[in-house]
């Protein structure tokens, strides 16, 4: 099996770089909604029994991949309206030594919200943000799953050809407890833009640190309604974004996005909206360059019980996340 595996690999470092069409078709919609977006529909509050299950289904899942990811469960107490509470941000790095990194990212808890019930006798319901975020995760998770063998491609040539590789976050702790307020929301990401900031890169650096590595970094959130916009916030990305709409203007053309009419459907630059609060900003407040994938205007359904599975729009998040591989392809160099 092994000498099987090298021939393929060896193979692979022969190829040209892969086309659109060959990208999208690692894409796998099944896999997407079944195997990795519904085990994380679940309540998942910070601490609990719900974040640890999805959070143990992201990690095996990162596992069991060829690519072999450096993970990490980077857990810290804080202070909240509700008490010290335990949070958990989950890491993934596909090569720690490379000395740039493209971090993509997400949040994986869920807002906590009082259950209801549609009418009297009903039963109870949980808020479990399927927008916000646990498409996200598991648009990530398609990603890096589509893109597994080429990933172990890149890390083995990293050495000699890439000074690139990939980081995966997913944040916890980035929902308020109550109202949302520096102090009350973006757990996660304030903590570990904190340890990134302390942390020197390459070891050993007196001047450098991880925060320094992050060419970019590419947050999605709120996605999973049907026809999304997402415009983009900042003018130093704005080549990046730019990528995006190419990318989705591409595979229109090439007939490869489906319930997509128009060539430039979700990435709008005729459309200028504010930078939104979210997981980005401790990260932007330290001169990290930030593309912001969120839905504006933000879903009608956002912090309702109506979150759910139901309401998203399985062709878009499909669409969004070829979009996503042959950008993230083309970035690092597949």
């Amino acid at each position: 099996t092994d000498g099987f595996q090298n021939a393929y690999v060896k193979k692979l470092l022969q190829l040209s770089p892969l086309s659109p069409a060959r990208l999208v078709g690692q894409v796998n919609s099944g896999r997407l909604w079944y195997s990795l977006l519904r085990p994380i529909l679940v309540e998942r509050l910070p601490g609990t029994r719900g974040s640890r299950r999805v959070r143990e289904h992201i990690y095996s899942h990162l596992e069991f991949l060829s690519a072999g990811w450096s993970l990490e469960v980077d857990s810290f107490n804080s202070a909240t309206p509700k008490g010290l509470i335990t949070f958990s941000n989950l890491l993934a790095v596909l090569d720690p030594s490379a000395p740039r990194r493209l971090l993509l990212a997400c949040h994986y808890d869920s807002k906590a919200m009082l259950p209801a019930s549609k009418t009297p006798d009903g039963p109870l319901r949980r808020f479990l943000g399927a927008s916000d975020a646990a498409v996200p995760c598991a648009m990530i998770l398609e990603l890096v799953t589509a893109l597994d063998v080429h990933l172990k491609v890149l890390k083995q040539q990293v050495k000699t050809k890439s000074q690139v590789t990939l980081q995966l976050v997913f944040f916890d702790g980035n929902e308020a407890f109550d109202q949302p307020s520096p102090s009350d929301s973006l757990y996660g990401s304030r903590y570990l833009a904190d340890q990134m900031s302390r942390t020197p890169h390459p070891p050993g650096a007196e001047h450098t640190t991880l925060l320094h590595a992050l060419d970019l970094f590419v947050l999605l959130d709120l996605i999973g309604a049907p026809d999304p916009m997402f415009v983009n916030h900042f003018d130093n990305t704005v080549r990046w974004f730019d990528e995006l709409i190419y990318a989705e203007r591409r595979l229109h053309k090439l007939g490869l996005l489906s319930s997509h009419p128009r060539e430039v459907s979700y990435f709008r630059k005729d459309i200028n909206l504010g930078p939104v609060e979210d997981d980005h900003v401790p990260f932007l407040q330290q001169g990290v360059p930030v593309l912001h994938m969120i839905t504006t205007p933000f879903p009608s359904f956002m912090h309702t019980l109506e979150d759910t599975a139901e309401h998203i729009h399985s062709q878009t998040i499909e669409n969004l996340t070829k979009v996503l591989v042959v950008f993230l392809a083309e970035y690092i160099g597949l």
